[in-house]
C-alpha cells in the first residue's frame, strides 16, 4: 500500500471518514504519521471549542470577582478557586462519574458521557477559571489615568467598558492568555487518561500513538511523532495569538510592541 492510499484510508479515519479497520501488522512510518495525525483533529477539536468558549466565560468570572457586588463577587472566586486548586485529570473523572449517574436517571445526558461533548464541557470551565484570573489580573492593571480620561470624555457604563476597559484588559493579559491556550491544546492528551471512552476507536492523537506502541513494542517511533505534531500546534498558536497581539497593541509605537514568548508552565 502506498503512503497516498494510506492517507486517503486513514487521514480522516477519527472523525468515521475511510477505513474503519486498524492496520494489524507491518506498521509502517507513513501509518503512524497518518493515523496520529488524523487523531489530531480531536486535540485541535477540544483546544479550539474549550478556548472559543472559555473565553467568553472567563471575561464575565473576570468582571464578577473585580465587582463590588458579594452576590456577583463570590461566585466567581469559588469558581476559580475550586477549578484551579484541583488538578484537571482528577475532573475529568468526577466528571464522567457525575454525568454517567445523571444519565442512568436521564437518558438525555448520555452525549455527556462522550468525550466529544463531556470531556469539551471539562476543558472549558478548567481554561475559564484559569483565564479568569488572568483577564481580572489585567482588569485590576488597567490604568487609572484611562479610566479617569473615559470619564472625562463622558464614556459610562456599556460604552466605557467596550472603548477604554475591555480592549486595555485583553492587551495586557494577551501574552498570559496565550501561555494558558499553548496549555490548554497541550492538556487535551488528557482526555485518552480520562474515563471518557473513545466511540468506535476514533480517539485522538495519544489514542493512536499508544495503539502503535502496544503493537510494536516501541514508543520511540508513535510518542516522538505526537511531540512532532503538538511542536507544529504550538507554533500554529503562537502565530496566530501573536497576530491579534498586534492588533491589540497597534496604537503603540512599534518599540513598545511587546513580542508573544513562549513561557511553558511546568507546573499548574
Amino acid at each position: 500500500m502506498s503512503c497516498l492510499q494510506t492517507i486517503a484510508d486513514y487521514g480522516l479515519r477519527s472523525i468515521g471518514i475511510g477505513e474503519r479497520l486498524l492496520p494489524r501488522e507491518d506498521f509502517t512510518l507513513c501509518q503512524h504519521f497518518t493515523l496520529i495525525g488524523s487523531g489530531m483533529i480531536w486535540n485541535i477539536y477540544f483546544g479550539v471549542i474549550a478556548l472559543s468558549l472559555g473565553f467568553l466565560l472567563a471575561t464575565t468570572v473576570a468582571m464578577g470577582k473585580a465587582a463590588e457586588n458579594p452576590l456577583y463577587r463570590k461566585p466567581s472566586e469559588w469558581f476559580i478557586f475550586l477549578f484551579r486548586g484541583s488538578p484537571l485529570f482528577i475532573q475529568f473523572f468526577f466528571a464522567y462519574f457525575l454525568f454517567l449517574s445523571l444519565k442512568s436517571q436521564y437518558p438525555a445526558f448520555d452525549a455527556f458521557t462522550s468525550a466529544w461533548l463531556g470531556a469539551a464541557i471539562v476543558l472549558f470551565l478548567n481554561t475559564a477559571a484559569y483565564s479568569g484570573e488572568i483577564f481580572y489580573g489585567a482588569l485590576r492593571s488597567v490604568p487609572k489615568g484611562d479610566m479617569e480620561a473615559a470619564d472625562a470624555y463622558g464614556f459610562t457604563g456599556w460604552m466605557k467598558f467596550r472603548k477604554i476597559t475591555w480592549p486595555t484588559m485583553l492587551r495586557l493579559a494577551w501574552p498570559a492568555y496565550t501561555n494558558e491556550a499553548i496549555f490548554l491544546f497541550h492538556a487535551t492528551t488528557l482526555v485518552f487518561f480520562s474515563g471518557f471512552p473513545a466511540w468506535q476507536q476514533r480517539g485522538d492523537a495519544l489514542y493512536y500513538a499508544n495503539y502503535f506502541a502496544d503493537k510494536t513494542f516501541n514508543p520511540f517511533v508513535a510518542y516522538p511523532i505526537v511531540a512532532g505534531y503538538f511542536i507544529l500546534l504550538t507554533l500554529t498558536v503562537i502565530g496566530v495569538f501573536g497576530l491579534v497581539n498586534r492588533r491589540l497593541n497597534r496604537h503603540l509605537p512599534e518599540a513598545r510592541r511587546g513580542r508573544m514568548k513562549i513561557r511553558p508552565q511546568l507546573i499548574r
